[in-house]
Order: C-alpha cells, then structure tokens, then sequence
C-alpha cells in the first residue's frame, strides 16, 4: 500500500515535471519564432502570434489534464455524484 502510493506519487511528480519542460520548450519557440517574424517582415504580418495561440490551447489542456482544473470531471466529481444520487434514492424510498 504505501510503495503504490509512493509510485503514483513519483509519477504525478514527472507528469508535472514534463509539463514544465513543455512549457520552457514553448517558450523558447515562441521566442526563435518570433525572431523570425521580425527579421523577415518587422512586424507588418504577425503570423506568429498564430504559434502563440495553438501552443497555448496545447498547454491549456495538458495543465488542465495534470493538474485538475476542470471540476465537473474531476477525481472527486464521480464520488460526489454518486453519493448524490444515492442520496436522492434514499429520499424517493422514503416517501413512497
């Protein structure tokens, strides 16, 4: 019981720890990218700005991926809706 915990533990840590490798990697393309832009056109077309936004969506949904954001599927959401409906059961019974 307490080696499983520590893995998953160990894994969590280096799911978070490629997630911010993605997100210095991103920044850096954003930058090399962004270089050249502005060698090329000096800002008249911002296309880069393009690479900008489908890295961001790919980053918001790792992060929301490992770190949990969305709460209507999160690891408790389940529990809470069972227990919910559980509940819900019980009072119908009761009543009837």
């Amino acid at each position: 019981m307490e080696n499983t915990k520590y893995t998953r533990a160990k894994a969590r840590v280096e799911e978070i720890r490629k997630f911010y490798r993605k997100v210095a990697s991103a920044i850096v393309t954003i930058i090399i990218v962004a270089t050249i832009n502005y060698y090329f056109n000096e800002w008249r077309n911002a296309w880069f700005l393009w690479v900008v936004f489908g890295l961001s969506i790919s980053l918001f949904f790792k992060a929301n991926k490992i770190f949990n954001l969305n709460p209507f599927t999160g690891r408790d959401w389940e529990e809470r809706k069972l227990q919910e409906f559980l509940q819900q059961e019980e009072n119908t019974r009761r009543w009837s």
